[in-house]
């Protein structure tokens, strides 16, 4: 698929549209252009404690940039995502003289593999839609072809290896082709499902219209529900330091154009069995500096706050951006 800087001019010589070849083992370092964005703009909801911090917009003359659908922080600064495309992304962001986001840094990208340390030539067995990091492991969650694999070593994402596709509690033969795992996040100390892999799907409905969502490993492996509203999808989650979760949630139509909301979850709330819903955090449209919000992390700091950065993907489309936007939560009283 052609990158959205190849296809807005015509004056650029065909061969400058190719994406880079990546050799087998190595990573791409790429050049990362970065426009600010101060003011949200629109008139979006915001509860109190939310502060919109600000952004950047981003793009790149290399074709294979874009499409993010996870991001992952490993430190304040060092982030490691995942394309949809079948792509890995790792660099640092930039802050400016008063902390705010101003861009990115020691970009690189690299080919998720298979099993014989192959690049797939199919998009089709490559739909990276979630991350997870635990230790020297990254879990990685795909749709159309469902699975969540763990990839290791991430010292060397170029050389990194999927183990065998982990056992879930329900047959992955009954979710949405394009409503698979959006989230994997590893449960914190002091969660009632401590250090298990949870799973939960963008829009894959049982019976009662609620989505398919999972604990994995630990003493309380098993399944569980997620209240849908309002036709948003899920498209990511996030732990915050309390153990309560965050969903960053979806919603396009032609009639209303694109929408972003946060939720949170009680994180006593998921258990085996249990129905889980939330609390509407943050709700924007169109008018607002968003689009297609696809990836959330939280990164701790020292007050006891937390910054919330989100990440969209713009599908290698000319009419969708890739945005990097930043908010604080402060903590509850």
């Amino acid at each position: 698929m052609l990158g959205g800087a190849c296809a807005l001019s015509v004056l650029v010589a065909l061969s400058s549209c190719t994406p880079a070849t990546i050799l087998p083992g190595e990573m791409l370092p790429i050049a990362v252009e970065s426009d600010v964005i101060t003011d949200l703009g629109g008139n979006p909801t915001l509860s109190p404690g939310l502060t919109f911090l600000g952004g950047i917009e981003l793009s790149s003359s290399e074709p294979l940039f874009g499409a993010f659908s996870s991001i992952r922080f490993r430190d304040e600064q060092s982030f490691l995502g995942v394309f949809d495309t079948g792509y890995w992304i790792e660099g640092r962001i930039l802050r400016d003289g008063d902390g705010r986001l101003a861009g990115l840094d020691a970009v690189r990208l690299a080919p998720l593999l298979d099993a014989s340390g192959r690049e797939s030539p199919s998009k089709f067995l490559v739909d990276a839609e979630s991350l997870a990091l635990n230790g020297d492991r990254a879990f990685v969650g795909f749709e159309q072809r469902h699975r969540v694999v763990a990839y290791a070593p991430l010292v060397d994402l170029g050389k990194a290896l999927p183990s065998a596709p982990l056992a879930f509690p329900f047959d992955l033969d009954i979710l949405h082709s394009n409503g698979g795992f959006e989230s994997l996040v590893i449960a914190p100390k002091g969660s009632p499902v401590e250090g298990a892999l949870v799973a939960i799907t963008e829009k894959s409905f049982d019976e009662n219209g609620n989505i398919y969502a999972a604990i994995v490993g630990g003493p309380l492996a098993g399944e569980f529900r997620v209240r849908p509203r309002d036709d948003f999808d899920i498209t990511d989650a996030a732990f915050l330091p309390d153990g309560d979760l965050l969903l960053l949630e979806r919603r396009f139509s032609i009639a209303t154009g694109v929408g972003m909301r946060l939720r949170r979850v009680e994180g006593t709330s998921i258990l085996p069995g249990a129905v889980v819903d939330g609390d509407v955090l943050f709700e924007a449209n169109y008018r607002s500096q968003i689009d297609n919000m696809e990836g959330l992390d939280v990164i701790p700091e020292p007050d006891g706050s937390v910054r919330l950065i989100v990440v969209s993907d713009d599908n290698h489309s000319i009419l969708q951006r890739t945005l990097m936007l930043e908010f604080r939560l402060a903590p509850q009283n």
